[in-house]
């Protein structure tokens, strides 16, 4: 998810795929824990989505870059 699509969608939208986000990426660490991850590279990717939509959320919260809650 790059940062144009991120920021297109609206808060409640992002609340509910941030949460998605963050039960693969437990999920992902869990298996990697006790078995070998399949896609090793997919956790780096869910990270770096998660880090995307929560500093859009705080940006939207603060009104940073003109940005105002949706």
């Amino acid at each position: 998810m790059n940062i144009e699509e991120v920021r297109s969608k609206t808060d409640s939208e992002l609340d509910y795929e941030l949460g998605e986000m963050r039960k693969e990426l437990f999920e992902l660490r869990f298996r990697g824990s006790s078995e070998s991850v399949g896609k090793p590279h997919r956790i780096r990717e869910l990270k770096r989505a998660v880090s995307r939509v929560t500093t859009v959320l705080y940006e939207r919260s603060k009104g940073v870059r003109g940005q105002e809650p949706r």
